[in-house]
């Protein structure tokens, strides 16, 4: 879904999974430092939306997620995951309910396989699932952000910033009035700064909470049952991930950045050394400069100096060995 944002001045589209919305609007750095600051927004609008009603929608839910959200208060903000039998990271949901609906957004284009898994599993319980991607866009305001909210526009509001429920009716016009807009690749510097994970990025066909810090966040572990949930409370207790999350300060005096996937080595192993990790996602940030978030062996020690590529990385401990 093309966001008609992209005619704004300067725009310059994403590519890959963010394509539809602007990479940038002509300076990465400024548009970084204006939202650190608490001003203007980031287009979202290619973002799934997944809306569910009806008297039974938390107590659904309950059984489906990692959240506890049966008695989720109204207004109040979370997120959640959706894991295999095998307790792998299948979908990630941002979530709120705004007293007779929970809204949900999602990684692009991952709402059909939510939503036919959600359909699956309703049986005699009272909700609707619906798509409302078509109709509903996300915008961004970041923390300390003192823009106007349309009256009836459902807020999710976290520590990062609120995230808007517009209706995608309305983007141009509130676009117009909330501020110098920042391209997708500001909003994802400021991400990796916080060492926050996203799906697809950090994520792999076996990755488990654990190894990102999503335990706690969007995994409760004093919650009833729920797929994948074995696997949750046996590395809980009585073991350790196998990777873990990391955040990299990457040698600035490189001119490109090493994109995701790029392997990680120890420090002194040259080329043939062992492969310790990969890099998830890399950014150029207006104040730490070129950083990434990897995973790494969980055995890797926390200060050991690694190569990423041929990139001098140092690590910082996000997920504790």
């Amino acid at each position: 879904m093309k966001s008609p944002l992209l005619t704004l001045p300067g725009a310059v589209p994403a590519e890959g999974v963010d394509e539809g919305v602007a990479a940038h609007y002509g300076d990465l750095f400024r548009e970084q430092r204006a939202l650190a600051d608490g001003t203007g927004f980031v287009d979202l609008s290619h973002r799934g939306v997944v809306a569910v009603t009806g008297e039974d929608r938390l107590a659904w839910l309950h059984l489906l997620l990692t959240q506890h959200v049966s008695d989720l208060p109204a207004g109040r903000a979370t997120e959640a995951l959706i894991l295999s039998a095998n307790g792998h990271i299948e979908h990630a949901l941002y979530l709120v309910d705004d007293g007779a609906t929970v809204w949900a957004h999602v990684e692009p284009g991952t709402q059909e396989a939510l939503m036919a898994y959600l359909e699956s599993m309703k049986f005699f319980y009272k909700v609707e699932v619906a798509d409302r991607t078509d109709d509903i866009a996300i915008v961004h305001l970041p923390a300390g952000s003192i823009a106007e909210v349309p009256e009836g526009v459902v807020v999710r509001e976290t520590p990062h910033g609120r995230d808007l429920f517009l209706p995608r009716a309305d983007l141009e016009a509130y676009a117009a009035q909330a501020g110098p807009p920042a391209g997708i690749l500001a909003y994802e510097a400021l991400r990796v700064e916080q060492h926050r994970p996203r799906l697809g990025f950090e994520t792999d066909h076996r990755t488990i909470p654990h190894e990102l810090g999503w335990i706690g966040s969007a995994v409760h572990l004093q919650k009833g049952c729920y797929r994948g949930q074995e696997t949750v409370a046996r590395v809980q207790n009585l073991g350790k991930p196998p990777r873990r999350l990391v955040f990299l300060h990457l040698d600035g005096s490189e001119v490109h950045l090493p994109v995701a996937g790029t392997e990680l080595r120890l420090a002194g192993g040259g080329p043939d050394g062992r492969k310790v990790g990969f890099i998830t996602t890399s950014a150029r940030h207006h104040e730490l400069g070129p950083v990434a978030l990897a995973l790494v062996k969980r055995n890797v020690a926390v200060d050991a100096p690694l190569v990423a590529g041929d990139t001098a990385a140092a690590q910082e401990v996000v997920v504790e060995p």
